[in-house]
């Protein structure tokens, strides 16, 4: 099977798995505080069915996978999917996304399974805070989830903070202080238009303004990229004499589509080639109907087809801009 390479001679190595669209918390950027509903059982693809496209991805250069959800480790059973990826020949990397709610319980069964790599979103420090921006009061359950996964042995632990104007900005040094006696990621992610329009255009904030503000606190960044071909889109920094690195995600201001390596396979089997388009393949559909890898390395030629260049929000409307991230997984 060829290496799977787009229009645009760019090399797809990550793919992003949300197994589900369920969620233990209701961040106020993410879906409504009365919730969403969500799909019914049956709508969701199997492990199987995930494994499958997987599989046949891997045979065409995939390396990485990431698991998203909703938040993932609601799902049952994530641990031995977990434990099937990491067989799969030519995968590298194995990361997951989680809120940190069920951390704590669940990090050593990850970890024994082959999870190696563990972004946990944070995006506030302060309980109430925390409490306002999720609708759910459970910062010291988080905190406890990433000691335990660091006790494990998860390194580095990447804590993800999007940036908010008027809502968590003035805890940017707290967050970056972090990094100074343990070895995190802390990284900064620029609020995507993606749940509320209004509330975007309110608190939408350039992650260079938040630079500024740690170089004038701090004095000094020094840049520290990642050493991998998989590594993520983001801009890393260390403190002089830190343990731990500050990364910055330009997705709005300084997006990084030329050398977007990832599409998006969504819990109800459907592959986006970009976050911001409404372009996707349904794999659902034939899997169930009994294809074979062949047809399903065909679909990912169409899912290769349409990646566009760019994501283009300059050119959308309001409408298109607004993605529902709980079903896709960011």
């Amino acid at each position: 099977m060829n290496i799977m390479t787009d229009a645009f001679n760019r090399r797809i190595t990550y793919l992003r798995v949300s197994i589900t669209d369920h969620c233990n918390l209701r961040c106020q950027y993410c879906m409504p505080a009365e919730g969403i509903e969500f799909m019914d059982n049956s709508s969701l693809l199997s492990y199987d069915e995930f494994l499958r496209i997987i599989r046949v991805a891997a045979k065409r250069g995939l390396k990485k996978v990431r698991i998203t959800g909703g938040e993932p480790l609601v799902r049952r059973g994530v641990v031995e999917f977990v434990q099937e990826i990491s067989k799969i020949e030519g995968i590298q990397d194995i990361a997951l996304t989680t809120n940190g709610i069920l951390l704590k319980k669940m990090a050593e069964p990850l970890y024994k399974a082959g999870l190696r790599r563990l972004n946990v979103s944070m995006d506030s420090l302060k309980a109430e805070k925390f409490k306002e921006i999720t609708r759910g009061d459970v910062l010291e359950r988080v905190w406890e989830g990433i000691h335990e996964a660091e006790r494990v042995g998860f390194s580095p632990i990447k804590i993800n903070c999007v940036l908010q104007e008027t809502v968590n900005q003035d805890e940017i040094i707290d967050f970056v202080k972090l990094t100074l006696n343990k070895p995190y990621h802390v990284r900064f992610i620029e609020f995507m238009p993606c749940a509320n329009l209004d509330m975007w255009q309110r608190t939408y904030k350039p992650a260079m303004d938040m630079q500024s503000k740690i170089i004038e606190e701090f004095n000094e960044l020094i840049p520290a990229q990642e050493e991998s071909d998989i590594a993520g889109p983001a801009e890393n920094f260390k403190l002089p004499g830190a343990q731990g690195v500050v990364g910055f995600i330009h997705a709005i201001s300084g997006h990084f589509c030329d050398t977007c390596n990832r599409v998006r396979l969504s819990s109800d089997g459907k592959i986006r080639p970009c976050l911001f388009s409404n372009l996707e393949v349904d794999f659902r559909e034939a899997l169930r109907n009994g294809c074979t890898d062949e047809e399903i390395s065909g679909l990912l030629d169409q899912v290769l087809g349409i990646k566009p260049e760019g994501h283009e929000l300059d050119k959308y409307s309001a409408e298109k801009m607004l993605t529902d991230m709980i079903t896709i997984g960011g």
